[in-house]
């Protein structure tokens, strides 16, 4: 089994929940490949990257989004019908992020770069109308302080949820979440 972490905005493979995938895989699930790509801080690289890891991988190879990286899940799932684990994820990036234009630095990488309307542009041309042909479960924390949680609930409505009560964006009790998403990710259909 292959599974594609794709990190958030200023994240990167390093983020505490990544690290945290990667060991708990490591220890419970050793046949489990994870490729956490460091995604580039513009959404149209970062997600023919992305796209191109998943086309590269075995047709049952299934993503994990946290964040800004569950807005680019839940596209390929969508566009290529596949599984995706989705963790308090953006559902209006290209609204989101127009505070942040202008020069930024990736706290994790020391990356310096200017985030500009084209990358607002492309966030916008990756909007799905409605969810339908993925199948997701998404992972939600009703205390997040960066995304309005209510927000991806009413967006990804029909599909399977998991909301924890007082939980923050980064989802402490994300390790919690594996065991079951592996046997989910598993299932046929």
């Amino acid at each position: 089994m292959h599974i594609i972490y794709l990190h958030g905005f200023n994240s990167s493979p390093q983020s505490l929940k990544a690290q945290e995938t990667a060991a708990w895989l490591a220890q419970h699930a050793p046949t489990v490949t994870l490729h956490c790509p460091k995604l580039s801080p513009h959404p149209a690289t970062a997600m023919r990257r992305a796209e191109e890891l998943l086309l590269s991988l075995p047709a049952d190879s299934w993503l994990i989004g946290s964040s800004l990286g569950g807005y680019y899940a839940g596209w390929l799932a969508e566009k290529h019908g596949r599984k995706a684990a989705l963790i308090n994820p953006a559902i209006t990036p290209y609204i989101d992020l127009q505070r942040y234009l202008g020069a930024q630095r990736n706290p994790y990488t020391g990356e310096e770069y200017v985030l500009d309307d084209a990358d607002m542009q492309a966030l916008l041309a990756m909007r799905l109308p409605a969810p339908a042909a993925g199948q997701y479960w998404l992972w939600l924390g009703s205390a997040d302080e960066v995304l309005d949680w209510q927000d991806a609930a009413r967006y990804y409505r029909g599909h399977r949820q998991t909301i924890f009560n007082g939980d923050d964006h980064r989802l402490k009790r994300w390790l919690e979440c594996l065991p079951p998403l592996l046997g989910w990710a598993a299932s046929a259909g």
